[in-house]
């Protein structure tokens, strides 16, 4: 049941990427914190601070699609590299902005957006990289793992923020960060040369972002993997009715609104830990169907809860199916696409991760006020289930889905 670590035994190359990533992603969440908080002790502003959001948003959705054609096309070792070299440098402006004194927030949004221009960029490479270091087989493992690696830097990460911050300043999360990225930087340089496979007798040529929503278009088990998704994150995605649940429903605080968010992300890194099962599991397809379903039912069952431990043990499970169907949806974009379409696929997941939920936050609150935050929850628990049951109805095929014999 315990997570399987035979892609860190078996691969030194793995192993590496994947410490490096969890410690620069633990660094990230203290800078994230720190960047929210200088903005706040700046402006006084709640409107300023969710700027930042907005300013992460733009950048991830259009260097997230171009980044996925870029690692089509170049070695994605050295686009990994340069990437996250960019990121480094980024967390040494921060430093020096926090060591001068510089009370505006300008450069603060700047560099949040070039971070996730960075970030964009070398996602897609990294996780291209993934299917090129490992046999298929241990692809479940290593997503799980790496589904740990985001969950505990979204949980340590802000939490070590707020003690650093509080005791020493914005410099000393801002260093703590430069320095956590240079493990990432380390294991993306010892990595061997990654260029793109292509056909026999193909050239270099470009990679297409058109070509490749084009080859999604005709791949309708992968298209189903967005689909699902997005049934979760934009219908049944109720963390923008947190603060109002808090006190409404359980007659809490901050700190309540503070355990809502983290029991998702709690449930998510414990389906990763106890996530050993998932490697036996053949029928992808039909685990991604029934773990978006649970997220959906979970969801719905926590907009009936009056009872704040219970509401807290529910997110946890949808959080925890998440997990699995995260798993899943990674595992099938890896095996089931040629490499020299993984980046632009990659880029793809990562424009659907980054807009799904934010899409999910405005549809819940419109319900909300609109109606109430019980149909605004419940219903769209309730409705990610009956759209994944209609979607699974309408591509039969995805529920036969084998691993043994992927197809797109």
């Amino acid at each position: 049941m315990l997570a399987d670590l035979t892609p860190l035994r078996t691969s030194p190359d793995y192993r590496r990427l994947w410490f490096g990533n969890t410690v620069s992603w633990i660094g990230q969440g203290m800078t994230s914190l720190a960047v929210s908080l200088q903005v706040y002790d700046i402006t006084g502003s709640a409107f300023s601070v969710g700027l930042i959001g907005f300013c992460s948003f733009l950048p991830l959705v259009v260097f997230g699609l171009y980044g996925g054609a870029v690692a089509d096309t170049l070695d994605r070792r050295r686009l990994g590299l340069v990437s996250a070299t960019g990121s480094f440098v980024l967390s040494v402006v921060l430093v020096v902005v926090a060591v001068v004194g510089l009370e505006r927030v300008w450069p603060l949004y700047v560099v949040v957006a070039l971070q996730a221009a960075c970030f964009a960029v070398n996602s897609p490479a990294r996780s291209s990289m993934i299917a090129r270091l490992l046999p298929a087989e241990q692809l479940p493992a290593a997503n799980a793992l790496s589904s740990m690696t985001s969950t505990t830097g979204t949980l340590v990460g802000p939490m070590l923020g707020g003690l650093v911050v509080g005791w020493w300043g914005y410099r000393a999360a801002y260093t703590v960060d430069a320095v956590t990225f240079t493990a990432s930087l380390y294991a993306m340089w010892r990595l061997p040369p990654m260029l793109p496979e292509r056909e026999e007798g193909a050239g270099p040529g470009r990679a297409s972002v058109a070509d490749g929503l084009r080859f999604l278009g005709t791949r309708p088990n992968l298209r189903m993997t967005f689909f699902t998704d997005l049934c979760a994150m934009v219908l049944a995605h109720p963390r923008a009715l947190f603060p109002v649940v808090a006190v409404v429903w359980y007659g809490g605080d901050a700190r309540t609104t503070g355990l809502l968010v983290a029991a998702p992300a709690l449930g998510a890194l414990l389906g990763g830990v106890f996530s050993g099962w998932l490697g036996r599991v053949r029928r992808h397809g039909l685990a991604v169907l029934l773990a978006v379903a649970s997220w959906g039912a979970a969801v719905a069952v926590f907009g009936l809860t009056r009872q704040l431990w219970l509401g807290l043990l529910f997110l946890a499970l949808a959080g925890c199916a998440d997990t699995t169907s995260m798993v899943f949806r990674n595992t099938m974009l890896q095996a089931a696409v040629p490499d020299e379409m993984r980046g632009r696929l990659q880029g793809v997941f990562i424009v659907v991760v980054a807009g799904g939920p934010r899409l999910g936050d405005f549809v819940a609150g419109s319900v909300s006020d609109l109606a109430s935050p019980v149909l605004a929850v419940t219903g769209g628990g309730i409705a990610c289930v009956v759209a994944v049951a209609l979607l699974g109805l309408r591509h039969r095929g995805f529920a036969g889905y084998d691993a043994k014999d992927p197809r797109p």
